[in-house]
C-alpha cells in the first residue's frame, strides 16, 4: 500500500487532497499545525483506518516513523489576510519546514511534491504566464513573505534535486476555490459569497478590472495527483486559464447567490497583482490535464456549501 505524508493536511486544500488520496486506496497521514487549517476540514476522514492526523509544526521537527512513499508539501498560509498577520511564520513553513520535508523526502526515498504558486510571478510583465517566466516580484513589499518563501521553497527543492537526487516536482497553483474555504479568509470568492448570502455589499477592490483565473478545487487536485504520479520535476502550472475581472466574478457570485447585494468599491492592497492567467500548455502535454469543471458550476456547488453552513456565513 502507497503511504503518502501531506504537509497542511487539515487546510483546504490538504483535506481534498487527503481525500482523494484515501479514496485511492492509499495510507494518508496528515501534518498540520492548525494555524490555518483545521481538524474539522478532515473530521469525516478520522473512521478511515488508513488515515492518521497529527498535530506538528514543521518548522520544529519532524519525524515520521516506518516508510514513505509519496510526499506533498502544502503546510503554509496562503492567503493575503493570513500571511500578512504571520508573516514570519510563513516565511519559517517556507524555508525551515521545507528543508525539515525535503530532509523527511531524502531519508525516505520518497517523491516530494511542492505546493508552489502563481504569486511566484508576482504582478507578472508576461502574460499569460508560463513556467519559463521567472516573475515580477516586490521582495520587501507586504506580500513578498509569501511570494519569496515560496520561490526559496522552489530553489531549496531544486537544490535537493541536484545535490541528493531527491524525487521532486513542483506545482504553481493558481487561485482555487470550492468546499472548505474559510469564509474570513480574505480571498475573494469566499468573501463574495460571504457577503452576497448575508445581503451585505460585495466589496471589488479598485475598479474590480484587475483580472484572475479561478480553478475548482476537483480540477486542481486530479491535476496534482497526475503530477505526483508523473515523473516531471516541472514548475508545472495548475490552474483554469478562464480569465475574467473581480468585477464580472462578483456579479456572477451576485446572481448565482440570488442575492440583492450592493457592488462597493474599496482601495485595492499594496502589491494587488493586475492580471493573472495560466499557461497550462505543460500540463496538457505532458499529464494529459484540463480543467473540467465550469465556472458557474463550480461557484454553485462552493455557494451551495456555504448555505449548507450558516455557521460559517453568520
Amino acid at each position: 500500500m502507497t503511504r503518502v505524508v501531506v504537509t497542511g493536511g487539515a487546510g483546504f486544500l490538504g483535506s481534498h487532497l487527503c481525500e482523494q488520496l484515501l479514496a485511492d486506496g492509499c495510507e494518508v497521514l496528515a501534518l498540520d499545525n492548525f494555524l490555518t487549517g483545521s481538524p474539522t476540514n478532515v473530521g469525516h476522514l478520522a473512521e478511515n483506518d488508513r488515515f492518521r492526523l497529527l498535530k506538528t509544526d514543521i518548522t520544529d521537527y519532524v519525524h515520521v516513523p516506518g516508510p514513505v512513499d509519496l510526499i506533498l508539501h502544502f503546510a503554509s498560509p496562503a492567503s493575503p489576510i493570513d500571511y500578512l498577520q504571520l508573516p514570519i511564520e510563513t516565511l519559517k513553513v517556507g524555508s525551515i519546514g521545507t528543508l525539515h520535508i525535503l530532509g523527511l523526502a531524502k531519508e525516505k526515498g520518497a517523491r516530494f511534491l511542492l505546493a508552489s504558486t502563481s504569486e511566484t510571478y508576482g504582478d507578472p510583465q508576461v502574460h499569460p504566464q508560463p513556467e519559463t517566466y521567472w516573475g515580477h516580484v516586490n521582495p520587501v513589499g507586504p506580500r513578498g513573505v509569501y511570494d519569496e518563501a515560496k520561490r526559496y521553497a522552489e530553489a531549496l527543492t531544486m537544490a535537493y534535486r541536484r545535490t541528493h537526487a531527491v524525487d521532486t516536482a513542483i506545482v504553481r497553483i493558481f487561485n482555487t476555490y470550492g468546499e472548505r474555504m474559510r469564509p474570513n479568509d480574505g480571498r475573494a470568492i469566499p468573501t463574495f459569497i460571504r457577503q452576497a448570502l448575508r445581503g451585505e455589499p460585495i466589496t471589488v477592490a479598485g475598479d474590480g478590472s484587475q483580472t484572475r483565473s479561478v480553478c475548482y478545487v476537483d480540477d486542481l487536485v486530479a491535476g496534482i495527483l497526475l503530477l505526483l504520479r508523473s515523473d516531471l520535476a516541472g514548475p508545472v502550472n495548475i490552474g483554469n486559464p478562464h480569465e475574467l475581472s473581480m468585477l464580472d466574478l462578483a456579479e456572477r457570485i451576485r446572481a448565482l447567490a440570488g442575492s440583492s447585494s450592493t457592488i462597493a468599491f474599496v482601495p485595492r492592497p499594496e502589491d494587488d497583482p493586475t492580471i493573472r492567467q495560466p499557461d497550462i500548455s505543460l500540463a496538457s502535454r505532458e499529464l494529459g490535464w484540463a480543467p473540467q469543471v465550469a465556472l458557474d458550476e463550480g461557484l454553485a456547488r462552493t455557494i451551495a456549501w456555504f448555505r449548507s453552513h450558516p455557521e460559517l456565513v453568520g
